[in-house]
């Protein structure tokens, strides 16, 4: 059809088809069917010039040369900070727990990284090797092999691996540096707290803590641990008289900044194939004023 004044597509189309209904005639742009002057147009609203040549192609050649669009890739939604054939390393977010539990959450930091490495290769799997408690953020590693997730877990269980975390606590510690060196146990209720060495199922929980940064409210606190208990570094500076900032579970006074402020900052560890020291780092969210 050849174009005699200026016209919107839609009405030009109507032209065309009298029969058709407006839905169907959209279907024909959408599709990809409708041709001006050669190029492939959309918008039913165009204007189009006088003179101008519409054409409307089958489905079938329509498909051919304009193929639907790819679909977009659904966002990361895990932050990385290395990878390789190997191992990934993230950076957790808080709230989100490491790993299912026995009610079998469907939306945990692992799922996440399966899905992840599954958009790539449907075969693929990722293996645990550590966890950090879901209030807590930073750095984690995954292994993409088991034979690398054993070796890796014996670094942790060796207690090789050099864990750095950061705490923004409450008020200012009496001393600039120190050593925590507790039993801790769980009750029935999986609470955490310290004990007596001589308690059934106590496990001994060690950290080394150094005061980075304070104002007369609060401390940013850097933590080395030997041990990795559960909620070790949470009990340990309620004890001390520094609960964490938002851990009102040990002794906080409030929530002012929407979650528990202990972030894993680094990892220091043997690389599991190559056997290198390496260090996967990432950055503190929080800090005093």
């Amino acid at each position: 059809m050849i174009v005699k004044e200026e016209i919107d597509l839609i009405e030009a189309l109507q032209s065309m088809y009298p029969q058709s209904k407006r839905n169907t005639l959209r279907k024909m742009l959408t599709q990809g069917r409708v041709l001006v002057d050669g190029e492939i147009t959309y918008k039913a609203k165009q204007k189009i010039a006088a003179n101008s040549v519409i054409k409307v192609s089958d489905k079938q050649e329509a498909l051919e040369s304009s193929p639907p669009p790819t679909p977009k890739n659904k966002p990361l939604k895990i932050k990385i900070l290395f990878e390789d054939e190997h191992i990934l390393v993230v950076n957790k977010q808080a709230g989100l727990l490491s790993v299912a539990t026995d009610k079998m959450e469907p939306d945990t930091l692992h799922s996440r990284c399966l899905d992840y490495l599954k958009s790539n290769d449907e075969r693929a799997w990722i293996f645990i090797v550590h966890r950090l408690d879901r209030e807590t953020s930073g750095t984690m590693i995954f292994s993409k092999h088991k034979r690398h997730k054993e070796y890796l877990q014996e670094q942790f269980a060796n207690r090789s691996v050099h864990r750095v975390y950061h705490a923004l606590v409450e008020g200012v510690p009496e001393k600039k540096s120190g050593k925590i060196h507790e039993w801790l146990v769980e009750d029935k209720f999986l609470r955490v707290k310290s004990t007596s060495k001589k308690t059934p199922n106590a496990k001994e929980a060690i950290t080394y803590w150094n005061l980075e940064d304070n104002d007369e409210f609060a401390s940013l606190i850097q933590l080395t641990i030997q041990t990795g208990r559960r909620h070790q570094i949470r009990v340990g500076l309620s004890n001390m008289g520094n609960p964490v900032v938002g851990d009102e579970q040990h002794g906080a006074t409030g929530n002012p900044i929407g979650r528990i402020a202990l972030h894993a900052t680094s990892l220091e560890l043997l690389h599991p194939e190559t056997d290198d020291p390496v260090r996967f780092e990432s950055p503190i969210p929080f800090g005093p004023e």
